[in-house]
């Protein structure tokens, strides 16, 4: 049997037909569950800071940040897990693995040193050392090779919201993780932001037909809200 292809080609951007599937009113939710975790990836300067990093920063909702910090300071008030990543690697990049292996420039990921400029967090975010989960990570998922699974099962969490960067990596392997291990996977729009609209629409759509809920911040900031007291 021979079958030519049924890929659908059509004349729209990548955000237009994201904006179509989002207006869908008969697609289903995975919706949250009983307990919630906030996972903020790579808020660090190499990837928020394009005044610094241009190359590799990008900004997507230039109040990304500002949602961040407010949701999970909702989220810590309430006693559930708040979890900040970073992006670092030793001083020759040998443990980027073959991820590192395709460019080797200033700006590479191979090269973002630990203690460095572009691994220090963004200065806007809002970090509580006493109680936030933060660790270094050397793979796009949140969950590779790190001490992220084993908490959220300590704090009996059954839903997963991912902020950070970018939609197209480490969200999408983050969420694809977070989903695969059974958790109600949710991304708050204003909260990732990616380098190009293609690449960000583009990932989202595929998100939200697969893997997770997409929706605006403010969902998420109401489904806190409504916890407060409970």
């Amino acid at each position: 049997m021979r079958f030519e292809p049924t890929m659908v080609r059509e004349e729209k951007t990548a955000r237009e037909i994201y904006e179509r599937v989002k207006s869908n009113p008969t697609r289903a939710k995975f919706g949250f569950g009983q307990r919630l975790a906030i996972v903020n990836v790579d808020f660090q300067q190499a990837y928020t800071r394009p005044d610094l990093f241009p190359v590799s920063a990008y900004v997507t909702d230039p109040d990304q940040i500002a949602h961040t910090n407010r949701i999970s300071a909702a989220a810590r008030a309430l006693g559930m897990p708040v979890i900040w990543t970073r992006v670092c690697y030793k001083e020759d990049g040998g443990d980027a693995g073959v991820w590192g292996t395709r460019t080797n420039t200033p700006d590479s990921l191979q090269n973002i040193r630990k203690d460095s400029e572009r691994h220090a967090f963004d200065p806007r975010v809002e970090i509580d050392a006493a109680v936030d989960l933060v660790y270094d990570k050397r793979m796009p998922s949140a969950f590779h090779e790190t001490p992220l699974q084993s908490y959220l099962i300590w704090h009996k969490i059954d839903t997963v919201v991912i902020t950070g960067g970018s939609t197209s990596g480490c969200i999408r392997a983050t969420a694809v993780d977070s989903l695969s291990r059974g958790y109600r996977t949710i991304v708050p729009e204003e909260c990732v932001a990616d380098k190009h609209e293609s690449y960000h629409y583009a990932n989202l759509t595929d998100l939200l037909l697969k893997y997770a809920d997409v929706v605006g911040v403010a969902e998420v900031e109401a489904h806190l809200a409504s916890l407060v007291g409970k």
